[in-house]
């Protein structure tokens, strides 16, 4: 699968957005992927997570102990991923502000691979790797559906993703003139 295709999927499940969006990073930008509107659909879901499992796997012969997604944008992707890959899935939540494994708890030296929706700055992988490191495991790799950087982001470990596809994204104080015209709308989920 390659980059038109994961994008040919947003686009069919209307989650392709246009307009102004506040990212989950802080930055904004023109175009917001708005992938709850892809998971509501089974079918496009799977095709998306099987062909990041293959991706994964052909980076991983010898396979991961789970597959983590950091909570919420990371739980479903995870899932449908881990389903693919053979591997338990699990996810770490936001508690006091950090991420924690609240639900599960792992051995030391697991081999995990981390599964998240979108990456913008990295952030929210790089928490789970601190996360999961913390607690003993080896976190060998993630892996993303879209990867708005294009490989610019630093997640801490390396990155394997569906699709690289670079959006705009600006500070709020260095917005274009036509995105500071448009009324800002926060569709992210990182305060919950």
């Amino acid at each position: 699968m390659d980059t038109n295709e994961v994008i040919g999927i947003f686009r069919e499940a209307g989650a392709y957005l246009e307009g102004h969006f506040i990212l989950t990073s802080g930055l904004r930008s023109p175009i917001f992927l708005q992938k709850a509107r892809v998971f509501m659909h089974p079918h496009l879901t799977e095709r998306l997570c099987r062909a990041l499992s293959r991706k994964l796997r052909d980076a991983l012969p010898d396979g991961a102990d789970y597959i983590v997604g950091p909570a919420v944008g990371g739980l479903i992707p995870a899932y449908e991923t881990s389903r693919h890959f053979g591997a338990p899935a699990i996810y770490v939540e936001r508690e006091n502000g950090e991420f924690r494994l609240r639900r599960f708890a792992i051995e030391p030296g697991a081999r995990v691979v981390i599964v998240e929706d979108i990456v913008t700055t990295g952030l929210s992988i790089r928490e789970t790797v601190e996360c999961l490191r913390a607690l003993g495991a080896e976190v060998l790799m993630a892996g993303c559906i879209v990867d708005r950087s294009a490989g610019k982001a630093d997640v801490g470990v390396p990155l394997v993703s569906l699709a690289q596809y670079e959006v705009p994204a600006y500070s709020p104080d260095a917005l274009p003139p036509e995105l500071a015209a448009i009324a800002p709308t926060k569709p992210g989920s990182r305060s919950l």
